[in-house]
């Protein structure tokens, strides 16, 4: 018994068979999802160390969506079939494919032959794929970048941002290795737990309490059309293709949670709820 060649797994008559499928819908959400995660992440860093640089952030937050699109480029462009924005994979069946290295046969339980392959092919080893190219592009253009643009700020402050991503890129990689499968299933629903939780903190952080206060300032108009984005994909991505036409209405409830905050943060207000404490004592 040997392992199939990357490219293949075995069939139910144990036989190696080429993967010549195209990946559905959810396989592609999955996959856009994983390559959302590091363009996220720097952006957060970005935004958290700039300050009030927001000309230097705005140049930085082109430059890494610029280096996570390259790299998702190349990855596809290098994924078989080679030299085409497309690929050929492996049809995910059940949990077990993600990890088939805990599945080696031991015969007479003695000798554990190692077979291990990569049965949901490629969508384990191609996210790792983008992550490097990723993690190589950061570290040609963004250093060059910065040290044009932040001449304002302090020397150790310039490559805060390029030093977060070298301690969340291993992160990422190890949550991949070892969570990829958790991942496929649990993803739409991380996202939509996500993007009600950042979009409440932001809005409260920023003290938007009404929508004049959310109009204010055109970079919460653009946070706030972000978030209802990401909401919107986590309900698709649950949706899945086979019920996707039914479940589009759903899509309307997007703005719900952002407007229930604003209708309800007036009766949330600390100094309100202390103040009124105080007149009833």
């Amino acid at each position: 018994m040997e392992v199939c060649p990357r490219g293949e797994r075995t069939s139910l008559q144990k036989v190696c068979e080429r993967c010549s499928e195209s990946p559905e819908l959810y396989d592609w959400l999955y996959l856009g999802f994983m390559a959302m995660l590091p363009l996220v992440l720097h952006w957060f860093f970005i935004e958290w160390y700039s300050g009030k640089k927001s000309s230097s952030a705005l140049l930085q937050h082109i430059t890494a969506t610029v280096e996570c699109g390259v790299s998702a480029v190349v990855t596809l462009l290098v994924t078989e079939p080679v030299g085409l924005l497309a690929i050929r994979s492996c049809r995910v069946q059940m949990l077990s494919d993600w990890y088939t290295m805990l599945y080696n046969p031991s015969p007479d339980y003695i000798t554990t032959m190692h077979c291990t392959q990569e049965a949901v092919y490629p969508l384990y080893t191609m996210v790792l794929i983008y992550y490097a190219f990723c993690l190589v592009l950061m570290m040609l253009l963004r250093p060059l970048l910065v040290k044009k643009i932040a001449c304002g700020l302090g020397k150790s402050d310039r490559l805060k941002s390029v030093y977060a991503a070298l301690y969340f890129f291993p992160v990422l990689t190890v949550l991949q290795a070892v969570g990829g499968g958790l991942l496929y299933y649990a993803f739409p629903y991380i996202i939509l737990v996500l993007s009600l939780v950042t979009l409440a903190v932001y809005m409260s952080a920023s003290e938007i309490q009404s929508l004049k206060n959310l109009l204010a300032k055109k970079k919460r108009l653009v946070v706030l059309f972000s978030h209802w984005v990401v909401h919107a994909y986590g309900i698709i991505s649950i949706s899945r293709l086979d019920r996707l036409e039914q479940d589009l209405p759903l899509l309307a409830l997007v703005p719900g949670p952002a407007l229930f905050y604003l209708i309800t943060a007036r009766f949330t207000e600390p100094t309100r709820i202390l103040s009124e404490g105080a007149n009833g004592h």
